[in-house]
């Protein structure tokens, strides 16, 4: 008989433990039957004693198999199962219109999401900026909208890696949430817990980054890659930039309304469409859909300039509850915040460098984000014509949205200070792509 205490003594001991000891705990973890004290035992003895790669797998597919993994055989599907996922930062609506866009040519992407928390907004958040949209379906609507649509963006369900929820709040109050071996299982889980024939993963890099340094991104990218790799989901993890916001907005209503532009393709910002087309073409690649970039490149082009992306969006949207004329008049239901003011800098000159995480924590000081869970989000608020890079500061740095003038204040008061002007030197959006298929 296995016990939860020889399992946390060996791994104390810088001992590998086997894939049926750490099932055993996991699912231990999941039933409860594993106490609070001795997960973070368990996870600080990881935390100091990292895990091998066999080890890594074996927990990763532990948690995912903590629930219902999602079979969509029975669905007869016409095209792959895709999904993709960002660490996170600030101005990253990448899912919203790469979803869309990669549904419209012929992938299957149920995608699950999260909320913001900190610096990062969250998917799930920027989509309840709109009203009637249900982001917890039950398990039967999912897949059928997935079948009819080929999109559903939606919450953690309860039945996917139960496990993974306990492990992380537990980690999330004893300093082990930095491993790299918990990190990547506890992502992975979640995703190869949706039947995926494909991942890729967005990694972040930057000053608006989880992990800012390069050198930390990139361990995490091919420790992702490699893993789902080797617990059979082909896996491709790109490196991009996030040394300034990706879009030209920050907050949940004002990157809705920019999504819509985007697929309406009545123009975007050009980091962002760099990455989403970096990011869709490795999907469309990794499904089969596309034998090279440049078909892959071709056939994006065309589901966003037919209009087909901008259709999937809104028929999402229709399908779980928001407006069903959403596309055509957002403005009519998207919350607008009653103060905003143009914030200019007090120096001209070449915007140089950029705190992304401290235009993050701007948002989220207006009410745009959570310090806490549990926190409630004012969707109207945040930052609109985001300064990028290498643009002169005679233009405004961003346009603050807020629900009074102290607020506004504030916010441009933490604009100036993130923004500084002199000489730049321009960098990559993709650093480089890993596969670990």
């Amino acid at each position: 008989m296995m016990l939860a205490q020889e399992i946390i003594r060996k791994k104390r001991d810088g001992l590998p433990l086997s894939s049926q000891e750490l099932r055993f705990f996991v699912n231990g973890i999941r039933d409860n039957q594993v106490s609070e004290g001795q997960i973070a035992a368990l996870a600080m003895a990881i935390y100091f004693n990292d895990m091998t790669l066999d080890e890594r797998v074996a927990l990763t597919l532990a948690m995912r198999d903590s629930g219902t993994v999602l079979d969509w055989r029975p669905l007869d599907l016409a095209g792959p199962v895709l999904d993709k996922h960002s660490t996170g930062g600030v101005g990253d609506l990448v899912s919203l219109v790469l979803g869309p866009l990669v549904a419209a040519c012929g992938g299957y992407v149920p995608m699950i999401s999260g909320r913001g928390l900190g610096h990062t907004g969250g998917t799930l958040d920027k989509l309840e900026a709109i009203p009637g949209y249900n982001v917890s379906p039950d398990d039967a609507a999912f897949k059928r909208i997935i079948k009819e649509n080929g999109l559903a963006i939606i919450g953690q369900t309860g039945s996917l890696a139960p496990a993974d929820k306990r492990f992380y709040a537990t980690r999330d109050i004893t300093a082990t949430v930095e491993s790299m071996a918990l990190i990547t299982a506890s992502i992975l889980s979640k995703k190869l817990a949706c039947g995926l024939d494909a991942l890729v993963m967005d990694v972040k890099v930057g000053s608006g980054a989880f992990m800012p340094s390069y050198n930390q991104a990139k361990a995490l990218a091919d420790a992702i890659a490699t893993v789902a790799g080797q617990a059979g989901t082909p896996t491709r993890a790109l490196l991009t930039d996030m040394n300034q916001p990706l879009a030209s907005s920050a907050g949940n209503a004002l990157e809705i309304s920019e999504t819509l532009r985007y697929l309406k393709a009545e123009g975007h910002n050009p980091r962002l469409g760099e990455v989403v087309m970096a990011l869709g073409s490795q999907m469309l690649q990794a499904g089969g859909l596309a034998s090279s970039g440049q078909e892959a490149k071709v056939k994006l082009d065309k589901a966003l300039a037919s209009g087909q992306a901008a259709e999937r969006f809104a028929r999402m949207v229709a399908s779980l509850g928001g407006p069903s004329d959403f596309l055509e008049r957002p403005q009519q239901y998207l919350p607008q915040a009653p103060c905003r003011r143009d914030v200019y800098a007090d120096q001209v000159g070449v915007v140089s460098y950029m705190d992304t995480r401290a235009m993050g924590m701007a948002v989220l000081a207006l009410g745009g984000g959570r310090r806490r869970a549990g926190d409630s989000i004012d969707s109207s608020v945040g930052l609109s014509g985001l300064i990028r890079l290498g643009q002169r500061s005679d233009r405004p740095l961003a346009t603050v949205h807020g629900r009074s003038e102290a607020d506004l204040d504030a916010a441009e008061a933490a604009i100036k200070a993130a923004i500084n002007v002199g000489d730049y030197q321009p960098s990559p959006v993709v650093y480089e792509v890993l596969s670990g298929s």
